[in-house]
């Protein structure tokens, strides 16, 4: 039994998502392999998130996963929000550290 000619067969507990893509049970919404509409594809660094490819190392909208929101004013960066900012604030403390005791 195929969803293709049994559509609700998606719909049962235990299928792999709602729609039918190519015979199979997806959810468009996250399937990389058919991110919202059947045969989109995401690029390798892409996941699928609410049926759109992003890229998780730098959406601040899907930072690192599906729907984590960096704060206003904050950017994404290697799937971490404020990455650069929280580097930056602490190498500037440890320069003044340095500093401090040598001179």
């Amino acid at each position: 039994m195929t969803c293709d000619r049994y559509p609700k067969v998606c719909g049962a507990s235990g299928s792999a998502g709602p729609d039918c893509c190519k015979k199979k049970c997806v959810d468009r919404n996250t399937d990389r392999a058919n991110c919202g509409k059947c045969g989109r594809k995401c690029k390798y660094a892409e996941i699928c998130c609410k049926g759109k490819c992003v890229n998780p190392r730098s959406d601040k909208k899907n930072c690192g996963s599906c729907n984590n929101k960096c704060k206003k004013g904050s950017s994404c960066a290697y799937g971490m929000c404020s990455y650069a900012e929280t580097h930056q604030i602490t190498a500037t403390r440890s320069i003044r550290r340095i500093l401090q005791y040598n001179y």
